[in-house]
């Protein structure tokens, strides 16, 4: 058997951060199996369906760098194959015409809920003669449901789940309007998919019992389900906006690496052992649904901040060059030079132990390319005193006539000026610091003196010290 997994988000808004991890679930599961992972837009709710998230759903899916197998399924574009299937389960005898006008409904609800039980449809027209039907009412087909026994979902995740049929009542199939239901066009579209494992949230476990009598009325396998756990925000609630960025785009832009994103999705929910930094190659091989547990995941922005922190470190160069320079030219306003783009190459290894995101690691780096007089920030301004610029002053003229112009050079140039003057390295270091980046953080200053070259470290101290 080839496992296929699917992935099937409504185009209603963004991909948010569950349905991220579900799809991440997915590929993992068939990736390590050696099998499918299919994507199906879930779009025949065309009130609320939009171009825009379609977009946002295949940007999401392409920046995780989570790629499906052959094209994506549109759902709305099938509804005559789902239509007919529910026309078929009519002439069969396994689904009825349904008569009852709105009103008829909403009194039924209503009743229900006086009398304390579930507002379910009552079932009145599931022995009636098509010809009792009113005038002018168009009718829906509606699912001929189990009345007796119980319907069992053996959830991989879940483990063994039953529900009495008496608590479900006929489902819709066809609107009057002749649109298929939601729940119809699920079950069509797996089948038709062969889809073997449905992985999704555990939001929908109620909807496996609807479906699972589906899939049996039409002669189908059901798929294996797994319905994971939801994600909840830090303080236990469930996840919201008020917990911090939701969409998974917000994320791309806050300068999270896609692979740093994977390992956090990974571990929110499933475990393997005390494991935290999972490279992909090792989640595919280790993956398996028996390992998600069964309790929601709490997601926590330090611990993924952390994470990506670690991504970074460990990137090659080549992975953070691109994006970073896209950032810094964003905000510059303008293209990097030649010369500037060596400037960063230099410093880059300094600036990656200290940056959390592609975004801090992109201003850190901006000193190197401001123009000046360089702005400075609180911190640095104040060590600006006069003994620092008298002092900066003097290891001006002596970097003026360095012979050579690299780091152990350039220390060693500075230890003899303190030393000659009867100070503390750090009572030049900082303020030379502070000069030439407008900081007092920033990568080792003999290597940013480096990366700088000699003019641009000369004309950064006498803006501050003088000529």
């Amino acid at each position: 058997m080839t496992v296929v997994t699917r992935f099937a988000p409504s185009p209603t808004g963004y991909l948010h951060i569950g349905g991220a991890r579900t799809a991440l679930f997915n590929w993992l599961f068939a990736r390590h199996h050696q099998g499918k992972f299919l994507l199906r837009i879930e779009d025949t709710d065309r009130e609320r369906s939009t171009e825009d998230a379609v977009r946002a759903i295949l940007e999401g899916l392409r920046w995780l760098e989570l790629d499906w197998d052959g094209e994506p399924v549109f759902q709305f574009a099938r509804a005559a194959r789902h239509a007919q299937v529910a026309r078929d389960l009519l002439a069969e005898g396994k689904a009825y015409h349904c008569y009852c006008s709105p009103a008829e409904l909403t009194e039924m609800r209503e009743r229900a809920r006086a009398e304390g039980r579930s507002p379910r449809y009552d079932g009145r027209w599931r022995e009636r003669d098509p010809k009792d039907a009113p005038p002018g009412i168009k009718p829906v087909i509606r699912f001929k449901a189990p009345q007796t026994g119980e319907t069992i979902v053996e959830d991989l995740v879940q483990g063994r789940v039953a529900v009495a049929n008496a608590e479900l009542d006929d489902m819709v199939l066809l609107r009057a309007d002749g649109t298929p239901t939601y729940m119809l066009s699920v079950v069509v579209d797996d089948h038709d998919m062969d889809v073997t494992h449905a992985i999704r949230g555990d939001d929908h476990l109620t909807n496996a019992f609807r479906q699972t009598q589906l899939f049996l009325a039409c002669g189908w396998q059901p798929p294996r389900y797994a319905h994971i756990p939801l994600i909840h925000g830090a303080d236990g609630a469930k996840l919201s906006k008020r917990h911090g960025a939701v969409a998974l785009d917000a994320y791309a832009t806050m300068g999270l690496l896609p692979e740093a994103m994977r390992n956090y999705l990974l571990r929110l929910g499933w475990s393997h052992g005390d494991d935290e930094i999972i490279s992909t190659a090792l989640a595919i091989d280790w993956f398996g649904l028996e390992a998600v547990g069964r309790s929601p995941a709490r997601f926590d922005m330090e611990k993924l901040l952390s994470l990506n922190a670690h991504y970074i470190k460990d990137a090659a160069p080549e992975r953070l060059i691109p994006p970073v320079v896209a950032r810094l030219e964003a905000s510059l306003g303008r293209a990097l030079s030649p010369t500037e783009r060596a400037r960063l190459d230099a410093v880059l290894p300094g600036l990656r132990p200290r940056a959390r995101s592609l975004i801090e690691l992109a201003d850190g780096a901006l000193f190197l390319f401001r123009a000046r007089p360089l702005p400075l920030d609180a911190a640095a301004s104040k060590l600006m005193s006069d003994d620092a610029r008298r002092l900066l002053g003097a290891l001006k003229a002596k970097l003026a006539v360095l012979p050579a112009w690299d780091a152990a050079a350039l220390e060693a140039c500075v230890r003899l000026h303190v030393e000659g003057a009867g100070i503390k390295l750090g009572a030049v270091a900082q303020p030379l610091r502070a000069a030439l980046t407008g900081s007092t953080v920033s990568p080792g200053i003999f290597d940013v003196m480096v990366a700088l070259g000699r003019d641009e470290v000369l004309g950064r101290i006498g803006d501050l010290a003088g000529p």
